[in-house]
């Protein structure tokens, strides 16, 4: 069971957060504001804020969303991402995530997307490494404030990774599972479940339809419950990890329709896999064999009305409708935490 809500990464042209400092960010963003209406009218439970947006408000503001959030039973979690500069600290962050009652910290380790960590070189193993060290080093911080840390599975890291590097910063930091991310990197979803279920600590409910090419695969966007993620599987997973005789533990979930723009996993060609650690073949070829459910033509024009250049109210129509389909996907599920 979850508590569902949403995060922006699905609404990204709606509010402001794509093309931002370009001429096609979208000329009436509605922002924090018009994303809080939105969660509301959707009957969210919980909802991830960009940090981007918070980190300029005052104490006072940040105590007035914090009232706003408790009055309506929302959760909160904020949304960071590492910077991979020398000395950086989650000092702010873990601040203005216990100003606003957010329980945990979800981050991202790295620029990387589409699994390519061959393309990066030798830039791949320095961001590894401090991801490593930034979290140990940050971990009694969020601790001391009442928070833990969750690290994702975003196009880069594999669950086998994550968890390792959960482990190695303790017991407060966790992993976020973007059902869908595993794809990027070559692993199954369900077994990346089974892997890092003890450690999930959030999930990112994402799907995805599949477009094989010559050199791999285009991950595509769509509502959720429209794609080929397991998800009905990887929730028994997550159900089933708490304690024997335990109800199952109840997880904040953020809906997120994928990027505007397909993600290209080149895994067929050897390049693509420098930096990696073994994969069996047969749970890659478990994953594969998942991404021909629903797979589109091979010469359908996938495009997103973002890449399309349509727009901006087409682009934010395509944005609400997904949005909205997939939290009425996931209320057919029985998936939602029933409200106080």
């Amino acid at each position: 069971m979850f508590r569902v809500g949403l995060n922006p990464y699905g609404l990204t042209y709606t509010l402001g957060l794509q093309g931002a400092g370009t001429p096609r960010v979208n000329p009436n963003a509605t922002g924090l504001d018009g994303f809080l209406a939105i969660v509301e009218e959707v009957g969210a439970r919980a909802i991830e804020i960009d940090g981007r947006w918070l980190l300029p408000l005052s104490a006072g503001a940040l105590a007035a969303l914090r009232d706003r959030l408790a009055a309506r039973d929302l959760t909160p979690i904020y949304s960071h991402g590492l910077s991979q500069t020398a000395g950086e600290t989650l000092a702010e962050p873990v601040r203005v995530a216990a100003a606003i009652g957010a329980p945990l910290v979800r981050m991202h380790l790295s620029p990387v997307l589409e699994g390519s960590r061959a393309a990066w070189g030798s830039r791949w193993p320095e961001m590894v490494a401090h991801a490593r060290g930034t979290l140990k080093a940050e971990a009694r911080r969020a601790a001391d404030a009442g928070l833990a840390l969750a690290i994702e599975d975003h196009q880069d890291f594999g669950s086998e990774e994550l968890v390792a590097m959960a482990e190695e910063a303790g017991a407060h930091v966790g992993v976020v599972f973007d059902t869908g991310n595993p794809f990027a990197v070559g692993e199954d979803p369900v077994a990346f479940a089974r892997r890092a279920a003890p450690r999930v600590r959030h999930v990112h409910l994402k799907d995805y339809r599949a477009q094989f090419t010559a050199e791999g695969y285009r991950l595509v966007r769509c509502a959720i419950g429209d794609g080929c993620v397991p998800l009905a599987e990887i929730a028994a997973v997550l159900a089933s990890s708490g304690a024997p005789g335990s109800p199952p533990p109840i997880l904040t979930a953020s809906i997120e329709p994928a990027a505007l723009e397909a993600r290209h996993i080149r895994l067929f060609t050897a390049d693509w896999w420098r930096g990696y650690p073994s994969r069996e073949a047969a749970e890659l070829g478990q994953a594969l064999g998942r991404l021909q459910h629903r797979r589109l033509a091979d010469d359908a024009d996938v495009r997103t009305p973002w890449e399309n250049g349509a727009p901006g109210a087409d682009l934010v129509a395509y944005e609400l409708e997904q949005v909205r389909r997939s939290m009425q996907y996931i209320r057919t599920l029985g998936w939602m935490e029933p409200s106080r």
